[in-house]
């Protein structure tokens, strides 16, 4: 099997050349601000992968190298006042042969 394409990735409109990639916010998932937070761009992005990069779909295609899976959810206490958070996590996951202890993106 091949890798997934950009467009599966990052949505129908996603492109890339020599030196920009481009990620339409559109296909981002529940994104509607026209002026987006950087944190809030980002989770949009992990939602947007999380749809093809599934642990499913990494143990089927060794050409895959990520996976993308919810956690379970928690509460922590911030602020003077205490007040509860709720904390969703996204775990990803980097596969690759083990031959260097550090993550480089160019080795997926």
């Amino acid at each position: 099997m091949a890798e997934l394409t950009l467009q599966q990735v990052f949505g129908a409109n996603a492109t890339q050349d020599a030196t920009t990639l481009t990620i339409h916010k559109a296909d981002l998932p529940n994104i509607t601000s026209p002026s987006n937070t950087a944190e809030s761009l980002l989770t949009g992005i992990l939602l947007q992968g999380q749809t093809q990069l599934t642990k499913t779909n990494f143990d089927g295609n060794l050409d895959e190298s990520i996976y993308v899976e919810s956690g379970f959810p928690g509460f922590v206490f911030r602020g003077t006042n205490n007040d509860s958070y709720r904390v969703d996590s996204l775990t990803v996951s980097l596969a690759k042969l083990d031959t260097v202890g550090t993550i480089n993106p160019d080795d997926y």
